[in-house]
């Protein structure tokens, strides 16, 4: 892993991202940290055409995009259009939040759609990926919701997204989840866990929880890993200041391990 390959999510500071000047700002202050490339996700009202000139100025690229669900399954063709508007070669479908997943036949049908999205982003030279949490560890017979959602699309037009904390927090091994998607992972996102003073799990910045950071990058090396992203949910302070912790952490740790 190279320091080039180390983006950060900008979901982790949302809350400065609402309008375009603070999109702006916000951008600065990643690149300042020293992030070459960000991941796009709650953003506020602001154009494809504008978020390009930004992130030119900024001196970031933009490796991936999360999308909302529905339109990635339901109007690829338009999250397509704004990914080539951002030269991005990547998006993410972000969260089942509306799909039944009850049943094998609702999550065979949920993977088929993907399946169909995926095939038209492949067909543009864009690879959809998908991002996990922990609702998809629960079993449906003898086999994970993820599981089943990997067998039953195409690798070309299904990528994996795998984040850590949330395969930890399902009950997985994200070391093994890294091997399990060998050639099907491109985008890792990096997100510690921990348990805090009050004996609850918590997210953290990457280094400072239980997760086993070097038998993960190099088993996501391994796999093919392009891209380690950088995301933290919820902050205890200053999300920056957070990006910042992980960042120098991987830095200093992690690079070239």
């Amino acid at each position: 892993m190279k320091l080039k390959q180390i983006a950060a999510q900008s979901y982790t500071v949302r809350e400065y991202l609402k309008t375009t000047p603070n999109i702006r700002m916000s951008m600065k202050k990643i690149r300042e940290i020293g992030y070459e490339a960000v991941q796009l996700s709650g953003m506020g009202p602001v154009g494809p055409e504008e978020l390009s000139e930004i992130l030119e100025d900024s001196g970031l690229y933009c490796c991936v995009t999360h999308e909302p669900g529905d339109m990635i399954l339901n109007e690829p063709k338009k999250v397509i259009e704004k990914l080539n508007v951002l030269n991005c070669p990547y998006t993410a479908y972000p969260h089942p939040s509306r799909t039944p997943l009850n049943t094998l036949e609702e999550v065979q049908n949920f993977a088929a759609r993907l399946n169909r999205a995926g095939r038209i982003f492949h067909d543009a030279g864009i690879t959809l990926a998908y991002h996990n949490h922990h609702l998809e560890f629960r079993r449906i017979g003898d086999k994970t919701i993820l599981d089943i959602i990997y067998e039953e699309t195409n690798p070309l037009y299904l990528q994996g997204e795998i984040d850590t904390y949330w395969v930890q927090y399902g009950g997985g091994n994200p070391e093994a989840w890294c091997r399990k998607l060998k050639g099907r992972l491109p985008l890792l996102h990096l997100k510690d866990y921990a348990i805090n003073a009050e004996n609850a799990i918590t997210f953290a910045e990457v280094g400072y929880g239980n997760l086993d950071w070097k038998a993960i990058i190099r088993a996501a090396e391994e796999s093919g890993c392009l891209w380690f992203i950088v995301e933290q949910d919820e902050c205890s302070g200053d999300p920056f200041d957070s990006l910042r912790k992980s960042y120098d952490y991987i830095r200093e740790k992690l690079v070239c391990i």
